[in-house]
């Protein structure tokens, strides 16, 4: 029940601060997006409900999902650019890597669209391991669209969320749905032996 209270005063908060910053809201949150693709510990759920709070489901939406692949890529991008070298010397820690490079981008669209995963850390090792660019980058696309889709429904109501026992029905058919659709896309356009 304190768990239920907390998120209760939450969004009560939440909704003070978005009448104090008016239009300036979205435009603030969405930069924050992109920051919390590089620093794993700002809350993306709260931007993301920012956004779909102030423009709308389908625009807050669209624009929060551009700006969390953004800030993903970028993660993922500087380590590729700074750190994969350095790591695959060691041998202990270039097997894992190498594990890492064998996955499908079915299986990369499943693990990025999994909700509260440490996306941080996923976009880390995908930068750190030798997963082609151009197929991160799609699997970023897809497995996003799970996760702002899942964000913009518990912001919007994070307290029914919890009492409703169909809430994580829904999550995991939606995730469901992002593997088979990733699934589908990637064999027809034959991603993983292109990329």
């Amino acid at each position: 029940m304190e768990l239920i209270d907390f998120f209760h005063n939450f969004n009560e908060l939440l909704d003070t601060f978005l009448e104090g910053l008016g239009m300036w809201a979205p435009i603030i949150s969405s930069l924050l997006i992109i920051v919390e693709g590089v620093l794993a510990f700002l809350p993306l759920i709260v931007f993301v409900t920012i956004n779909v709070h102030t423009l709308g489901f389908i625009l807050g939406g669209s624009i929060s999902w551009i700006c969390t692949v953004t800030g993903s890529f970028i993660t993922f991008y500087l380590c590729r650019k700074g750190f994969s070298k350095f790591l695959y010397k060691k041998d202990k820690k270039r097997k894992l890597m190498e594990k890492i490079d064998k996955l499908k981008f079915s299986q990369i669209v499943l693990i990025i669209s999994i909700p509260f995963a440490p996306s941080f850390f996923i976009n880390v090792a995908a930068g750190l391991s030798h997963i082609p660019i151009k197929k991160y980058f799609y699997s970023l696309l897809f497995g996003k669209i799970c996760v702002i889709i899942y964000c913009s429904f518990i912001g919007t109501s994070l307290i029914e969320s919890f009492t409703n026992p169909y809430a994580l029905l829904k999550v995991l058919l939606l995730i469901a749905g992002g593997y088979v659709v990733s699934k589908i896309v990637g064999d027809k356009y034959n991603i993983d032996e292109r990329y």
